[in-house]
């Protein structure tokens, strides 16, 4: 039982960290963020909860310059300022900005939001299991080893959580008669709109290759139209 005190240690730290966390994030959101209030944006969110049987679809917008989409631990919907901005300077569509918001629909109703709970939990005790070991076998190198892996776990966890919220969202537009067309319009220009330089190796990447992802949209496509 004392052998396993240190991973039962790391567990709880990780419960009572991602709590925290979500604590944090919800203070930080709920301080900095409004309703949003657009009736382009409305009639496509509209289309998007006819299609998922619900009354409406409520999107929120967070105060901040950057340029992305969130889904929050307790399930809300978030668009920044700053792609709201892009979208009032015609730089991005009504229609890409829904696809936005389906995605993170996607990470909401597939759990991934929860799931992160226990992968960050699971992840703190491997890391603690790992450095243990490793840092007998490789004094020096050992803790930093396990870190890495750790890390490149982490990421392939993540990668795999966009996939399938890509895939969530281009089922929800196409059902809603969006379609997918502005969804890889906006993957492709993506990078450039938010100013990214550079991109961390693909073992380290939280979000996959933008052309992967597209690619695996039009893998969908191809496997609904053979279906029909």
């Amino acid at each position: 039982m004392l052998r396993l005190a240190p991973l039962l240690l790391a567990l709880a730290y990780g419960l009572v960290y991602w709590h925290f966390s979500a604590w944090r994030t919800a203070r930080e959101l709920d301080s900095n963020s409004t309703p949003l209030a657009d009736a382009g944006l409305k009639t496509l969110t509209d289309r998007m909860a006819r299609a998922l049987g619900l009354q409406k679809i409520s999107v929120y917008v967070y105060e901040i310059p950057t340029i992305n989409g969130l889904a929050a631990p307790d399930g809300r919907i978030f668009l920044t300022r700053g792609f709201l901005d892009r979208y009032r300077a015609g730089e991005v569509s009504a229609e890409e900005l829904a696809s936005v918001i389906a995605h993170e629909l996607g990470h909401v109703a597939l759990g991934h939001t929860r799931r992160r709970m226990i992968d960050f939990s699971g992840q703190n005790a491997v890391r603690v299991a790992l450095a243990a070991v490793l840092g007998r076998l490789l004094p020096g190198v050992g803790i930093w080893i396990a870190n890495a892996l750790v890390s490149m776990l982490a990421a392939g966890l993540s990668r795999k959580d966009e996939y399938e919220a890509d895939e969530y969202a281009a089922a929800l537009l196409t059902k809603a008669g969006i379609g997918t067309e502005p969804q890889k319009a906006l993957l492709s220009r993506l990078e450039g709109l938010a100013g990214m330089r550079g991109a961390p190796p693909v073992w380290l990447a939280s979000h996959p290759k933008t052309v992967d992802r597209v690619r695996a949209i039009e893998v969908l496509e191809e496997r609904w139209r053979v279906a029909d």
